[in-house]
């Protein structure tokens, strides 16, 4: 138990201390994690070979995490991204694994070993490169999507290379050491992958595929027509935890269930969660279960780092660089054509290409396996495992590369960006930026009979106006010369709707120092925005949530059971009240030091925030007894009215 507590303050302690430090830094929870396991591992010894087991409990934050992307997919969804699941994905494996195959055929590997070897570089890591994509916001991008859906098909495909690889044993490596399956035993994976496979050891095709869809039926039909019932079950013990407890049943029974009858555990949980999707207890599985699934998945992270043999990689160095180098190498090329042959973006092809050029830790257990069935020698699995461990460890630098690539494209787009229209009007009323934003002012202000200059920095959003008949100028507001050719000499208004919080202010900054007269109303993201905008010489600011927050709250208020006019009453209480803090506040705001730092801001805005209150409850009770008053005074004509008859 001790030993166990000792472990345990190790893997936690240095997750704590690494991951913050390389968030910071700017380089990802993944790389911090896979650091510290290096730190622990082979840098310092203080984890040794417990890491193996500890891989193998860690494992199951990919089931989990598999569970809750099925929560986010409808079922529709998943059926829509057929064409990338077969198109892109089973491209990627059987490219993948033939240009690998090539490569270790070249380099004088036997046909068996080179093509286990491309099947087991052809995977990918699932674990990093989700958790980065969802780190990073990439998740609903179309590179993001197309990557979530190769990573999918990897992980069906696993199956029939399972089936493939004993196949690959004939004239292989099994007895060139003699103690291939004896040493496996103790692999992360083995034991269950030989469970699994037991259960249908012996059954005909037939039999095994009756078996196979039948598991697959049960998940479906357990999560249609049991979790409610269950859910009203527990829902009666009014206790938190069993929520908790029921989530982790389902996700380990269906994982124990797809072991059984040889197929992916995420595979199954996946299903499980697409299932689930439309269910009313999607939100309060999410929540339980997320907890357990960044840690298991934090713990993975730091178990194959610790798992890195430096030694092997200091024997020989150049050969475990080379052929990491010549792996993301080879995928990378193979991912880019198929990025172009899907016709994607530059940013999402890059995204889709750096993404996926890893190995993954499905590699490990192909590998493991391939060892046991004779397919690979003990020092070639050795060098597999070790140049899947590198492979994984370069991933989250792959994402920086990216995100470096991304901003050069940019810039480089922004260069050979079409020329400015030619503006050859002007008007009182200058609008820059036309979205979501500056769409209802450009309509509102021209509904009202009043011109105005519309300019865009967005080719595609000023096209589709012109298509809806409404006029307005290709360029970048914030630039000069386009603000002179616009007319900001003589305009009256100046209206800034711009989606970029910097681009406001340098424009708010520019036009107030040519026209101190000029009126500029501007749009302001949050309350920080509002003060650095009210510095920069804003007269009007807008909070583009404010009004419509405003609007809601008073909708709540009505259904609460107040009246239209009493829910209005509260709404302008708190829009006077709100506006002449933000004035007050504005002037202690310091940019230098946070807002939750800043002692004299803290103090008035809890201030405030009483006063708020006290002003909104007493304008209830005045209207409170103003309809008191006004109903004692129809009771009482109606008494007179009634006496006098």
């Amino acid at each position: 138990m001790q030993g166990f507590l000792l472990q345990a303050t190790i893997y936690l302690g240095a997750a704590v201390i690494a991951v913050p430090l390389a968030a910071r830094l700017g380089l990802g929870s993944v790389l911090g994690y896979l650091a510290a396991g290096i730190i622990i591992g082979p840098v310092t010894g203080l984890v040794g070979s417990e890491t193996e087991n500890v891989q193998h409990f860690a494992e199951f934050g990919v089931v989990m995490m598999l569970f809750l992307i099925g929560l986010e997919l409808e079922p529709r969804a998943l059926w829509n991204m057929r064409q990338r699941l077969i198109g892109l994905g089973g491209m990627q494996i059987l490219l993948t694994t033939g240009a690998l195959f090539a490569a270790g055929t070249a380099l004088g590997l036997d046909t068996n070993v080179a093509l286990a070897t491309g099947l087991i570089f052809a995977l990918s890591s699932t674990a990093i490169v989700l958790q980065t994509l969802s780190e990073k916001g990439l998740m609903q991008t179309q590179g993001g999507r197309s990557v979530f859906s190769v990573l999918l098909t990897q992980d069906i495909a696993v199956i029939p290379m399972l089936a493939l690889l004993p196949l690959l044993a004939i004239g292989g490596h099994g007895g060139e050491e003699g103690h291939g399956a004896e040493a496996l035993h103790d692999t992360p994976g083995q034991k269950e992958i030989e469970a699994a496979r037991t259960l249908i050891e012996g059954l005909p095709g037939w039999a095994v595929t009756l078996v196979t869809l039948g598991a697959v039926a049960v998940v479906v039909l357990a999560g249609i027509y049991l979790t409610r019932p269950v859910f009203r079950y527990i829902h009666h013990a009014r206790l938190r935890e069993l929520y908790t407890a029921l989530g982790l049943l389902m996700v380990v029974s269906i994982a124990v269930l797809m072991e059984l009858v040889g197929l992916s555990p995420a595979l199954g949980t996946f299903l499980a969660g697409v299932v689930l999707a439309n269910s009313e207890f999607r939100h309060e599985l999410e929540s339980d279960l997320e907890p357990f699934k960044g840690l298991l998945l934090g713990l993975f992270f730091i178990t194959v780092g610790a798992g890195i043999d430096f030694g092997v990689l200091f024997d020989k160095p150049m050969q475990i660089v080379g052929l990491t180098a010549a792996v993301i190498a080879i995928k990378g090329g193979v991912l880019y054509l198929l990025a172009r042959m899907a016709q994607m973006r530059t940013r999402d092809r890059w995204l889709f290409t750096l993404a996926l050029a890893q190995a993954g830790e499905f590699g490990f257990v192909l590998a493991s396996f391939s060892l046991q069935q004779g397919v690979l020698a003990r020092g070639d699995a050795e060098t597999i495992r070790l140049v899947i461990g590198m492979s994984m460890l370069v991933t989250p630098l792959l994402f920086i590369l990216y995100e470096q690539l991304t901003r050069r494209a940019a810039a480089a787009a922004a260069e050979a960006e079409p020329e400015p229209d030619e503006i050859d009007r002007h008007a009182p009323i200058i609008i820059a930026g036309i979205g979501r934003f500056g769409q209802v002012i450009s309509r509102l202000v021209q509904g009202a009979g009043f011109e105005t200059v519309v300019l865009d920095h967005d080719m595609e959003m000023i096209d589709t106006m012109r298509r809806f008949g409404f006029a307005g100028f290709f360029g970048d507001p914030t630039r000069p010369d386009i603000l002179h050719a616009a007319g900001i000499e003589k305009a009256k208004v100046l209206v800034v709707a711009l989606d970029n919080r910097q681009s406001a202010l340098r424009l708010v900054r520019h036009a107030r120092a040519v026209r101190p007269d000029l009126h500029i109303v501007a749009r302001a993201y949050d309350r920080e925005h509002v003060y650095q905008l009210y510095q920069a010489g804003a007269n009007d600011i807008v909070r583009e949530m404010f009004d419509s927050s405003l609007r809601a709250g008073r909708y709540v208020l009505e259904h609460m059971g107040l009246s239209q006019f009493e829910a209005s009453e509260v709404e302008m209480a708190y829009y006077h009240q709100d506006r002449a803090g933000v004035r007050e506040l504005a002037q202690l705001w310091d940019p230098e030091v946070p807002v939750a730092r800043n002692e004299d801001y803290v103090k008035r805005a809890r201030e405030l925030n009483k006063d708020l209150e006290t002003t909104i409850l007493e304008r209830l009770e005045r209207n409170a007894e103003a309809r008191e008053e006004a109903e004692e005074a129809d009771y009482q004509s109606g008494y007179r009215s009634k006496d006098r008859a």
